[in-house]
């Protein structure tokens, strides 16, 4: 059911041309490595930084916290903004904020919108990691996110 309603979604924001507002979110644990999520729905056979929607009027901070918790069940500790992104996947016009935090949690996915969530080293994500979150980790070790096209 997920994939459907992900699927006509993604087929009426392309219709309606929306330009839609989110996040995606690396969160750090102690040991440095980086929180990543399978989805539900989607390229649910892809890991990619966890992230979501923002709310009408939410800072990018606020919905990296509450997205988070949503996801994963862990809490965003030292939240800040690092680039800002454009995107065209799917004939929508997306605006992505990555934002840098730290958990100290354990996470537990809700088994709907994330079916697996795992803490992977920065400079290691397995195989399966999608492109974009491969980018954005090599900018993060570089110390250089610019921003730009996600």
């Amino acid at each position: 059911m997920m994939q459907f309603l992900y699927r006509v979604r993604r087929r009426v924001l392309a219709l309606l041309r929306w330009r839609t507002r989110g996040v995606k979110v690396a969160a750090f644990d102690g040991g440095g490595r980086v929180l990543l999520v399978r989805h539900g729905y989607g390229r649910s056979d892809l890991w990619m930084l966890p992230g979501g929607g923002l709310h009408r009027g939410e800072r990018a901070d606020a919905g990296a916290v509450r997205e988070l918790a949503e996801e994963t069940g862990c809490r965003l500790a030292e939240a800040a903004v690092l680039a800002r992104f454009e995107a065209r996947a799917e004939g929508r016009r997306d605006t992505v904020w990555l934002v840098r935090g730290r958990t100290d949690d354990a996470p537990q996915p809700d088994g709907r919108e994330v079916i697996e969530a795992c803490f992977f080293s920065p400079d290691a994500p397995p195989p399966e990691a999608s492109p974009a979150t491969r980018r954005r980790l090599a900018e993060l070790a570089a110390g250089r996110v610019a921003g730009g096209a996600w």
